[in-house]
């Protein structure tokens, strides 16, 4: 017989009660076949039959006494142990089918067949619809996507189409789409794609080739600078306005408007008479508001007497309010020096105590003196002000201008760090446009402020130092050249910038916007006729 183990009610479950009852039921037929060899063996006389064992699982059918079996000789004594665990287990089995919790378990010995009806549903032999039992899911993954279905039923039912409709704010037409991360796919060239890129090069560089060699041969005949200059040549804009037929000044005297060469000239006689219509006179915009008179300028004799004189009145005056008892007589100014003959017999008596106090005076005097110094210096914010103040000029009558051009500044950083700083401590303002083999610097200020800046750019930055490329790749000496300088009525810039253009389009439009386009048109045309006479030198 096999052995059983012990099962703790309060985990029992229905696989487990499936598994035991089967052994349960393994173990009645190897006891009913020792049975019948003990009989044949024994000879017995011929005793009813026991009655065969019924399914286990049948509905509220009792299961065979254990102690029935050991008064028929089925057990031992030796398995008195496993008759109560035995015992024990048809309790156990006996108080479940008694309350009615394995009364609709049941194991088929052979699978329900499927009927289905006209309209496909699933009915038993008698014709009523049978609900199929559905497949619970066990992943985390498929139960997540079942609760979010379900979730989602759940909102359509509570607010369907229509009410989303009356609400104000709902346009139909927008569909909400989830977030999805799309998988990345390996994209592969397409085949000929590299040949097709390598030809297109090949080709820029024949193209390239082939322009330099006629830029080359124009160069050489004298022909490119012409026309470079027509094509850097700004177009005429046509006029706004239609020109009117007859000028205001002549519509006065002239009736109608311009003669043709065949008609008489008509003039109105009215209106000319003897006398002369003299225009305003307007004052000139650089005049100043006030008279600038020359300031005078003293020698050093005169300077010296101018101070002796000042002094002298103020000690007047000091010894005018000590001689009416507004101030109190200063004490006599003593040194080292003068002091027997200022205190005389008192400095022979007790010398030590009159040199003490003459030093504590010589010291007071020279603290007065240091706090004195000390309140007329400048801190460090009014001597920034007062350094500004002489760098800055009027320019409220007119501004100086100065254009300069460079041939490369992009490709060094000190000098165009020497570029821009020291325009920004002379309180400039300006524009500097890099451009291939032409940098336009743009500076507008004071005219003390202009001769700082034009020795800098002139002569204090060596631009012949650096060896740079044309536009046919030759070695050629950097350089800066003042294209022009003047005066204009107002500031066109800014604080000073750097402007990036790679074409020559962008840069003019650069400068039309501030007004001042004529100031690209003289720097590149410039540049043009130089780099033409390098390669004719």
């Amino acid at each position: 017989m096999m052995k059983l183990k012990m099962i703790n009610l309060q985990k029992l479950n229905f696989p487990l009660i499936r598994f035991y009852c089967f052994q349960i039921r393994q173990m009645m037929a190897n006891a009913q076949r020792e049975i019948e060899e003990r009989k044949r063996a024994l000879k017995a006389i011929k005793q009813e039959e026991v009655p065969p064992v019924r399914p286990l699982f049948k509905a509220r059918d009792s299961l065979p006494n254990v102690g029935s079996m050991y008064n028929q000789g089925l057990l031992s004594k030796t398995d008195s142990d496993k008759a109560r665990k035995l015992a024990a287990l048809q309790a156990q089995i006996r108080n479940k089918l008694s309350s009615g919790l394995l009364s609709n378990v049941a194991v088929p010995d052979k699978p329900t067949p499927l009927i289905l009806d006209e309209s496909g549903r699933t009915v038993d032999i008698t014709g009523k619809e049978v609900q199929l039992t559905q497949v619970v899911p066990t992943l985390k993954a498929n139960i997540r996507a079942k609760k979010r279905e379900e979730f989602k039923a759940q909102l359509q039912e509570s607010k369907g189409p229509e009410e989303i409709q009356d609400t104000h704010f709902f346009d139909t037409r927008i569909g909400v789409k989830p977030a999805v991360r799309n998988r990345r796919s390996l994209k592969f060239h397409e085949p000929g794609k590299f040949q097709q890129l390598a030809e297109r090069i090949r080709m820029k560089a024949q193209l390239e080739k082939l322009q330099n060699e006629i830029s080359q041969i124009a160069r050489k005949t004298g022909i490119s600078s012409a026309t470079k200059l027509a094509l850097i040549a700004p177009k005429t804009e046509a006029l706004s306005e239609d020109v009117p037929n007859i000028e205001w000044w002549d519509s006065v005297i002239l009736t109608g408007g311009y003669p043709n060469d065949d008609e008489p000239t008509t003039i109105k006689t009215s209106t000319i008479t003897n006398l002369v219509e003299h225009p305003t006179q307007m004052r000139p915009p650089t005049d100043p508001l006030k008279p600038i008179y020359m300031p005078v300028f003293l020698t050093k004799k005169e300077r010296k007497k101018l101070r002796r004189q000042n002094r002298r009145e103020a000690w007047k005056e000091e010894q005018e309010k000590i001689r009416l008892g507004l101030e109190p007589p200063p004490e006599p100014k003593l040194r080292i020096s003068n002091l027997m003959r200022v205190l005389g017999t008192e400095a022979v008596q007790d010398p030590t105590k009159f040199e003490a106090h003459v030093r504590q005076q010589m010291a007071k005097r020279l603290k007065a003196h240091e706090d004195a110094n000390a309140a007329r210096r400048l801190t460090a914010e009014q001597r920034r002000e007062k350094k500004a103040r002489k760098l800055k000029e009027d320019t409220s009558l007119g501004v100086h201008v100065a254009v300069y051009r460079i041939r490369d500044l992009v490709n060094n950083a000190s000098k165009k760090f020497k570029v821009e700083t020291n325009a920004k401590q002379l309180y400039l303002t300006g524009c500097v446009m890099l451009f291939r083999d032409c940098n336009v610097v743009v500076v507008e200020g004071g005219a003390k402020q202009l001769s700082k800046y034009k020795r800098l750019m002139m002569h204090r930055i060596k631009w012949e130092e650096d060896i740079v490329k044309d536009n046919d790749g030759n070695d050629v000496p950097n350089k800066c050249v003042l294209v022009w300088e003047g005066t204009s009525k107002q500031r066109h810039f800014g604080e000073i910038k750097f402007k990036v253009c790679p074409i020559e389009k962008m840069a003019r439009e650069h400068f039309k916007k501030h007004q001042v386009e004529h100031y690209w048109d003289l720097a590149y045309s410039g540049a043009v006729l130089d780099n033409t006479d390098d390669v004719r030198s």
